[in-house]
């Protein structure tokens, strides 16, 4: 059997054909050399069988790129990363409030608006130009779910609540919706329809949030190889959602006992992680191969 004829059972359940040219472009996200990732390919096309997991492939990938350099590792694991944040959901607001501050926006989390019949929370409020533009993030822990067309009418349907309240009518914008996964093909035939923005892992192709993160360097902590699950729990505790975060208040690495030596470690990987001069190529990641 050639890796052609290779089966994928996705985490979804999905069976899918394996694709070499996916997985070239997946590790080359991870700013690994030709030469590198070449060595990485042969290795797991000696190790395919069919129906083998998507998870598996990428646990071989992930493996052998920490190998090789562990920031390759944190770059590649950037999906798995975000949904390590945790189930509250809170810390992937923060995320998107700061992409949102680096697009030029002034941002508020956890805002309660009166509509015409009650009253609304929404996850961020963005500010442009005397413009209000409310953001609601979808969080969740895994692939296996997407958003579908209940998500974006629940949401339209309290917008149209708070822009009957005549004070706020005006100063509203266009709604948002962020996933970290993906949006049906419903959900996005109707926010088209309502003029709802959609962003998600990566939708709209070329800008979605995973090109955001790149581009801007907005890497969460838990990207990082050289830091304990549990040093990560810690530190989120603490309020630090971001590499960059943890860069700027690198006193908690002492807070939480971590020694000299490895804080140094652990700082260099930051700033060649966030560092935005590797080229970032127009990948799917690992997810058609999840």
């Amino acid at each position: 059997m050639t890796y052609n004829n290779i089966k994928i059972k996705k985490v979804t359940g999905e069976i899918v054909a394996f694709s070499l040219e996916k997985l070239e472009k997946s590790l080359k996200h991870s700013g690994a050399s030709s030469g590198e990732i070449k060595k990485i390919i042969n290795y797991i096309l000696e190790n395919l069988y069919d129906n083998i997991t998507s998870s598996e492939i990428y646990k071989m990938s992930f493996e052998k790129l920490r190998d090789i350099r562990s920031v390759y590792a944190s770059r590649y694991k950037l999906k798995k990363a975000i949904y390590e944040l945790g189930p509250s959901g809170f810390p992937f607001e923060r995320l998107i409030a700061t992409i949102l501050e680096e697009e030029g926006y002034e941002t508020e989390t956890s805002v309660i608006l009166e509509g015409n019949c009650v009253k609304h929370e929404i996850d961020v409020l963005a500010k442009k130009k005397h413009k209000y533009y409310p953001v609601e993030c979808k969080f969740h822990s895994n692939d296996k779910y997407i958003c579908n067309i209940r998500i974006p009418l629940y949401i339209h349907s309290r917008y149209l609540d708070i822009l009957k309240n005549p004070d706020l009518h005006k100063s509203f914008g266009k709604i948002r919706i962020v996933t970290n996964t993906r949006f049906s093909e419903d959900a996005i035939k109707y926010a088209k329809c309502h003029n709802i923005k959609l962003l998600s892992w990566s939708y709209p192709k070329g800008n979605g949030l995973k090109d955001k993160i790149n581009r801007l360097g907005l890497h969460p902590l838990t990207s990082l190889n050289l830091l304990s699950d549990e040093e990560k729990d810690r530190l989120l505790d603490e309020g630090i959602v971001l590499c960059r975060e943890l860069l700027k208040n690198d006193y908690l690495i002492n807070k939480i006992g971590i020694s000299k030596t490895r804080k140094k470690r652990i700082l260099e990987e930051i700033e060649e992680l966030i560092s935005v001069d590797y080229v970032i190529l127009d990948s799917d990641t690992h997810d058609n191969n999840k």
